[in-house]
């Protein structure tokens, strides 16, 4: 089992959300980029620990009388160690590197649904997570339902969602089975709905964790299409996950490589992506 340490250095962003493209006002107060461009995700020096019994309890009594005999104990597994960066506005990460090496305890981090053990992360603006398939979805109701579910999560109103209900079906091309339960839908449907969910506004700041790699392939250029209609029209900038990394040399003009929790190189995305291919080719 395993147990999340406790953050003790953490600070919230006080920043108000910001208007998609307007980060004038919203924007860190970091080390501006070459265009002059302050920061909208700053990572400062992140480390990531988790507490992993040092035994596999099966059920709470177990747990408890280990507790209450002071047999329990715990080891530290680091998923993330120092990563420090500036992420700015219109840029698009891609996060490449082996299973378990830290990419999605990153993902997160940045979008607040983890608070890392030490350092900070500041982030101006608004986030579209799309981290885990079906996260803030209830499978016992249709799909009709889960669009308001999960848009309310977002914090979309309901006026918002009826205006734009038509196109987020539309988007996910499940209009014939919109009054059926999610329970009935394949893994690449529910991706389907939660893309067409997620972007149906324009965040500041777009999470994609793998979800795209359930999709079919025309779907998969369908959501490449979106992203990058977010990112040239609307100044998005996109955290992408995916182990296609051909995939992520089409999505991304940056990318940063991670090798167990440490941050390896960050840069151009060819420059990186053949960094790691060549590292994993003579691993």
């Amino acid at each position: 089992m395993i147990e999340e340490t406790t953050a003790t250095t953490v600070e919230e962003a006080a920043a108000p959300a910001a208007p998609a493209g307007d980060f004038g006002v919203y924007a860190g107060a970091g080390t501006p980029n070459a265009a002059g461009e302050l920061p909208i995700i700053e990572l400062d020096h992140i480390r990531m620990v988790f507490n992993m019994a040092s035994e596999n309890l099966t059920n709470l009594k177990e747990y408890f009388i280990k507790v209450i005999r002071r047999e329990l104990f715990f080891r530290e597994f680091v998923a993330l160690d120092d990563v420090n960066f500036n992420i700015y506005p219109g840029d698009r990460y891609g996060f490449v590197g082996v299973n378990g090496s830290g990419k999605s305890t990153l993902l997160k981090v940045i979008a607040g649904v983890l608070e890392p053990t030490s350092g900070e992360v500041r982030t101006f603006g608004t986030i579209a997570p799309l981290i885990e398939l079906g996260a803030g979805f209830d499978l016992e109701l249709t799909c009709r339902e889960n669009v308001y579910l999960n848009g309310a999560l977002l914090g979309y109103s309901e006026s918002f969602i009826d205006e734009h209900f038509d196109s987020i079906i539309d988007f996910a091309e499940v209009g014939d089975f919109v009054d059926m339960p999610l329970k009935n839908y394949s893994s690449g449907m529910l991706a389907r709905i939660g893309f067409a969910i997620a972007t149906a506004t324009t965040p500041d700041i777009l999470v994609v964790d793998e979800a795209l790699s359930v999709g079919d392939f025309m779907f998969q250029q369908k959501c490449e299409q979106r992203i990058g209609e977010l990112v040239d029209r609307h100044g998005t900038t996109l955290l992408f996950v995916s182990h296609d990394i051909e995939q992520v040399r089409r999505v991304c003009n940056k990318a940063l490589w991670i090798d167990r929790s440490k941050q390896m190189q960050i840069g151009e995305v060819n420059e990186v992506c053949d960094a790691y291919e060549k590292a994993a080719r003579g691993a």
